[in-house]
């Protein structure tokens, strides 16, 4: 199905089932523990050995020996796989660098060898008995100064880029009564989700299954199939369950690659489960940056000139951290300027994480606007409301398809009593507290990806959908079942919904707030062939029929759906594909954050004491899980702002506190009440089920109304993440 014209209506407008609240169908299992994770496949995988990574012990170099006899030696020891003895093996597409290393090291951790051992114990005492000889060569590891000298992005042949421009930025910010000239920085951050790398493979022949743990399972079986050398056929990925990723799991890892390498040197499924001190340094993460923002408004507050220029580090043929993105088109103003450096760094590999680019974009933007509308003597929200724009502020003939941005901004204001915010900081306490609220715009873009699936009708009258999308705790299961219950009028529990599995049709897969909406978009399209071999099957002359409580009807003829699978199963596949709607239309979700923070004046530590999200996101499939998704990522927000950041050291360039006992994350008592409003919403430019991503959007913009608030709360500016006491402590107003 070709997507090419705004949506019209469809079965999907009935919303019987589609936007109605409902429970999670795979919360069952996995509240019981039934739920079979990457490390868990028992059964599929029987007599399983198991892999312990070992990660390299310096940033570059390389190795100059290793010493493997007594690791060999030890007790239950299977075998021991280098990069001496893997083979030839190449680098996958979405990989920055290689996923084993040696004997060139790329960075802290890569791995270099696993050891398969009979029981984990085994495993893990061997592969403290290898000993490796390295030659350490020098790295960049200090993101500042690697700036200094990183040419702009955007360059052909390895030329330096230039900025984006509209108009003329200089000469109108240096003409305006009114300037802001500031700089902020976001730390490096560890998606740090629950369940590990994990992966088991089992090898039959010359072709590989490997159970594991991945957002995207075609990318991930295209990736292991390049890096083993062997026909994509020949490699089958299974992910039904992934207990978070945060896109970290977007990519093939290094527990995929070894559990194979490992299967095929033992002879058996060998099962690796990544270490967690190994993976903050062994994985990607979300790059550090430094962000310049420079705003100029007229004195009535209308923005005149914009400019944001953002800097970020990555290993060699990587990519920036795109921190300016939302810049693009968030608010007007007739002379923008927008840039990125890229510096090399020889730290582990920057990549998507949640967000990735709004996350920490808006972290900057959305304190600045702060700052400037204090300059202007404006209440935040007005300043940002009087700078809404319903066009691409680069390209105004190209409009929003929707964008409610000034209702979020309002009704959240009015729902969180924003008019009793004392405008002066640090004038409200309650007792020992300094209590303030902040502000922030919710920005992310809406990606369209083609995506496919398989439906089927049984004779029993069971519909089975088949489709390799994930369900990386996001709830899939369940909007992908409502989807085909409302397009075949069936009731949910009706249907069976596979993922996870490459050898199904492949979809948008988990990430970037794309799945939800293109995922159940191409179920929509297989159910639109379903019906339509339905019809035929029964003998309706007419398209126009309707499927409900089990029935078929058209005309005066209403028929059992089950019938339609009397003399055998119907079974029917397709894929949304889009055409140019969105070069005519820019897609977008918005929203606003509301936070009250709470400082003690005596000792500088920050509480979260209320949180509001307003989103305007499309049709919400389901919003009890859209809500889930919404105060999941409010919680990650706060992370962000107080307390997460991966600590380099700048001397052996690797992360230093590379565990949860010293990267910290929020826990239930540092999350206060949080509120979520969808706002009604139905995009037609967006794809037939008139949806767009909202898991996202509850991120981006959270960290700067923290520190908005904190500012509103103490009076001290904070302009580098994350806001930790050490920052504003000897600046707080007098006790006495």
């Amino acid at each position: 199905m070709k997507f090419t014209e705004p949506a019209g209506t469809n079965p999907i407008d009935r919303m019987t089932v589609v936007g109605r609240a409902q429970d999670r169908i795979d919360g069952p299992r996995k509240t019981s523990g039934t739920a079979a994770y990457a490390f868990e496949h028992h059964r599929e995988a029987p007599n399983a050995a198991y892999g312990w990574i070992v990660g390299a012990a310096i940033a570059k170099g390389r190795i100059r020996s290793m010493n493997l006899d007594d690791a060999r030696g030890a007790p239950g020891v299977l075998g021991i796989v280098t990069a001496n003895d893997a083979g030839p093996l190449a680098k996958g597409n979405f990989n920055t660098v290689k996923l084993l290393g040696g004997p060139d090291i790329d960075h802290y951790h890569q791995a270099v060898a696993i050891v398969v051992a009979e029981t984990f114990e085994q495993a893990r005492a061997a592969a403290g008995l290898v000993r490796i000889d390295y030659d350490r060569a020098r790295g960049q590891y200090d993101l500042a100064e690697a700036l200094k000298t990183a040419p702009l992005t955007g360059g052909k042949d390895g030329k330096p880029g230039k900025p984006d421009r509209v108009g003329t930025f200089e000469s109108a910010f240096a003409a305006a009564p009114v300037q802001l000239d500031a700089t902020y920085t976001t730390p490096d951050h560890s998606h740090a989700m629950m369940e590990p790398f994990a992966s088991i493979a089992s090898w039959d022949g010359d072709q590989v299954t490997v159970w594991t743990s991945n957002q995207m399972i075609a990318w991930g079986r295209g990736d292991l199939a390049k890096t083993l050398g062997v026909p994509k056929e020949k490699v089958r990925l299974i992910s039904p369950y992934v207990g978070g990723g945060f896109g970290g799991k977007l990519f093939l890892r290094a527990d995929a690659v070894m559990a194979a390498l490992g299967a095929r040197a033992v002879g058996r499924p060998v099962k690796v489960a990544m270490q967690r001190p190994l993976m903050a340094n062994n994985s990607t993460h979300r790059p550090a940056t430094t962000q310049r923002i420079r705003i100029a408004a007229a004195k009535d507050g209308t923005i005149q000139a914009i400019a944001h220029e953002s800097g970020s580090g990555d290993q060699p043929g990587g990519g920036p951290e795109t921190a300016v993105n939302q810049t693009k088109l968030l608010y007007a103003g007739p002379n923008r300027l927008t840039s990125m450096r890229l510096a090399v760094l020889n730290l582990p590999e920057g990549n998507a994480m949640r967000a990735p680019g709004e996350a920490p974009g808006m972290m900057a933007l959305e304190i600045a606007m702060d700052e400037m509308a204090e300059k202007l003597g404006m209440d935040p929200v007005a300043f940002r409301v009087k700078n809404d724009t319903q066009v691409d502020p680069e390209k105004p003939d190209r409009r929003f398809s929707q964008r409610q941005l000034v209702r979020c901004l309002e009704e959240g204001a009015q729902r969180f009593g924003w008019s009793q915010r004392n405008a002066k900081p640090a004038r409200v306490r309650d007792g020992r507290w300094l209590v303030g609220m902040g502000v922030a715009s919710a920005f992310r873009n809406h990606m369209n990806m083609k995506s496919a699936a398989r439906v089927t009708l049984g004779k029993d009258g069971r519909v089975v959908v088949e489709t390799d999308m994930t369900d990386i705790g996001t709830g899939s299961y369940t909007i992908i079942a409502q989807t085909a219950a409302e397009m075949m009028g069936v009731p949910m529990d009706a249907v069976d919904v596979r993922l996870g599995d490459s050898a199904y049709p492949v979809s948008a897969g988990s990430g970037g707030q794309f799945g939800a909406a293109n995922a159940t978009a191409g179920v929509y399209a297989a159910c639109v062939k379903l019906r339509e071999a339905v019809a035929q099957r029964l003998g309706f002359n007419s398209a126009d029929l309707t499927f409900a409580d089990g029935k078929v009807t058209g005309g005066n003829r209403s028929v059992s759906l089950r019938d339609a699978a009397s003399a055998g199963p119907l079974s029917a596949e397709d894929r949304i594909e889009f055409g140019d709607l969105d070069k005519s239309y820019q897609l977008s979700t918005f929203g606003a954050h509301f936070v009250e923070v709470g400082v003690d004046a005596y000792t500088g530590v920050t509480r979260v004491r209320r949180m509001l999200a307003v989103c305007a996101a499309g049709r919400i499939l389901n919003p009890k899980s859209a809500r889930s998704q919404v105060i999941g990522a409010m919680t990650m927000g706060v992370g962000s702002a107080l307390m997460e950041e991966l600590a380099v050291d700048k001397r052996f360039g690797f992360f230093v506190n590379h565990d949860l006992a010293g990267y910290e994350v929020p826990v239930h008592a540092d999350i206060p009440h949080q509120e979520v409003i969808f706002l009604e919403e139905a995009d037609d430019k967006a794809n037939p089920m008139k949806a767009k991503g909202v898991g996202e959007l509850g991120l981006c913009g959270v960290g700067a109304a923290v520190a908005n608030a904190v500012y509103n709360a103490t009076g001290v500016r904070i302009r580098n993440y994350p806001l930790t006491l050490d920052k504003h402590l000897d600046r707080l107003p007098a006790i006495a």
